[in-house]
């Protein structure tokens, strides 16, 4: 079993669609490209379930409309220039997806509807496009840590191959691209048990900042007995409670109804009796995975009503992640660049974000800035010798503690899944959860550990364990309530917080407010 080395010009972590777009851009702009993947390349991580929607609207009215009300939603905390940068983006990259062979279902004018993606079809074609352009791929090959030079600066990763003995790899790289994912807490969500926050601990230990953690309470209804969270179905969903009897008046507002209902431990049912007969079997052909589990159970979902529950998504339908600090997507670490659900999203949603739409917009114009940013970086660097690994905690504790890992991930589950602690917050539930997860902290260098599985376990139970301080820390900075982030005591949006909050730090997390950002905002294209 040999260690596998490999010299880039640009490494990309992860393997969706941001991942598969910061390898194809970079490629473009004639760098050297290793993407390293947690799972297999196309297949892994939540867009490659189900369906998604996609924020793409073309120049006109509409579109000012768009970013107008997405501005206001998010809390006014988003930068209307980035969104109308990502709207160019996606419509250009969105083309060009269509003249490699995507095929997009028609209107009923006969024209093609470029606001959805399959999926699937989508991640098999973007893999497809990544190994054409000679990218070097490398799959359920989990990175465990950064390699930095002397003086700070990212040069590439290193980690293990899980189908090959688990034998090390390492790449030392002129730049890298973090598109490994958000973090869903392993709550079970359909395609997010890669996201335990992997890319963002790794970012931490170089140095690295987040912004918007607060905002990574977003939650998904699903069927109860199933983890399948695409939400697009549910808009044509009636919500009822034990009785019977409607919630809410239809809508967003249906769904807050059900959520609130939720919340205070009362069961809620859905029917999709809102979707016209003559849509249906498209409805079923758009989203089979969603209708699957519910035919098992011998349930006609268009007529039957069935029980949902509340599934937390974390960062990855919330808004938190990396900074970012440059249009090409760049950190504030150099050599280090971010994409994607690891990246905050909250330049285009502010404090409010969601599933597919302006993620998945997202994912396609951070991905390709990012990867474009770092082949240039990489361009004015040679890749260097001497470089040393970055990791901390779980990479260098006990033999073998699987055990502690699983302690640790119960403990943050328990303070990040239950409605009570992230739907609805408060001074007194955010303090207990940060003392909880703090004092966690302290001691997971001495618990988490071990060899080959146990190693990725520890280490991915250390990434979920950061992620969860740096949210309830922001949250209980945020003292106010905007966007996703809701405090019971304290209702009311405060102006005078219509900024953004910067968090980080591993012994001691910090958080501040981000300066000189909201008095530059306007919506104006």
């Amino acid at each position: 079993m040999s260690a596998l080395e490999i010299v880039a010009d640009v490494l990309v972590l992860g393997g969706g669609p941001a991942a598969t777009w910061a390898a194809l851009s970079a490629a473009r702009e004639g760098a050297r490209v290793v993407l390293a993947d947690k799972g297999y390349c196309g297949t892994s991580g939540p867009t490659a379930s189900g369906g998604n929607n996609l924020w793409n609207i073309p120049p006109g009215p509409a579109r000012e409309r768009s970013v107008q009300a997405r501005f206001e939603d998010g809390g006014r905390l988003s930068e209307p220039a980035w969104m109308y940068r990502v709207l160019e983006e996606t419509h250009r990259r969105v083309d060009e997806l269509a003249d490699s062979g995507y095929r997009f279902p028609s209107g009923d004018d006969g024209r093609e509807v470029r606001t959805s993606l399959q999926g699937p079809e989508y991640m098999r074609r973007m893999r497809r496009r990544v190994h054409r352009a000679g990218v070097t791929i490398l799959d359920h090959s989990p990175a465990l840590e950064l390699l930095t030079t002397g003086d700070g600066v990212v040069s590439g990763a290193a980690g293990l191959q899980r189908q090959n003995g688990y034998a090390p790899w390492s790449v030392r790289a002129g730049a890298v691209v973090v598109a490994t994912g958000g973090c869903a807490f392993l709550s079970g969500s359909f395609g997010t048990n890669v996201d335990t926050g992997d890319g963002l601990l790794m970012a931490a230990e170089v140095g690295a900042s987040f912004s918007g953690m607060e905002f990574s309470t977003a939650y998904a209804l699903a069927p109860a007995w199933s983890g399948h969270t695409k939400g697009l179905m549910m808009q044509f969903a009636t919500y009822y409670d034990a009785d019977g009897q409607p919630l809410g008046d239809g809508g967003f507002s249906a769904r807050g109804a059900a959520m609130a209902h939720l919340a205070t431990g009362r069961p809620v049912y859905a029917r999709l009796d809102r979707a016209r007969p003559d849509i249906r079997a498209a409805m079923r052909t758009s989203q089979p995975n969603y209708f699957l589990p519910l035919d098992k159970a011998g349930i006609d979902p268009f007529t039957q009503k069935y029980p949902v529950r509340a599934v937390l998504e974390g960062t990855v339908r919330g808004t938190g992640g990396i900074r970012i600090t440059g249009t090409d997507c760049a950190s504030d670490v150099p050599g280090l660049f971010a994409a994607g659900d690891a990246a905050t999203r909250e330049l285009i949603t502010g404090g409010r974000s969601g599933g597919g739409s302006h993620n998945g917009a997202w994912a396609i114009s951070s991905g390709t800035w990012a990867g474009a940013g770092a082949a240039r970086f990489a361009r004015g660097r040679p890749v260097p010798d001497g470089v040393r690994g970055a990791g901390t905690a779980g990479l260098r504790g006990p033999s073998a503690r699987r055990q502690a890992s699983r302690a640790i991930v119960g403990l943050v589950q328990e303070h990040t899944l239950p409605l009570r602690r992230s739907y609805r917050r408060s001074a007194a539930s955010l303090q207990d959860s940060v003392t909880a997860l703090d004092e966690a902290w302290s001691g997971a260098a001495d618990l988490l550990g071990g060899s080959e599985r146990e190693l990725l376990q520890a280490r991915s139970a250390a990434a979920m364990l950061a992620a969860a301080r740096w949210a309830t820390h922001s949250a209980l900075a945020r003292t106010e309530t905007r966007g996703m982030h809701v405090r019971t005591d304290l209702p009311d949006t405060d102006p005078s917080q219509t900024r953004r909050l910067l968090s980080g730090g591993l012994g001691e997390v910090w958080v501040r407010p981000e300066h000189g950002a909201a008095e530059n905002r306007t919506v104006a294209s």
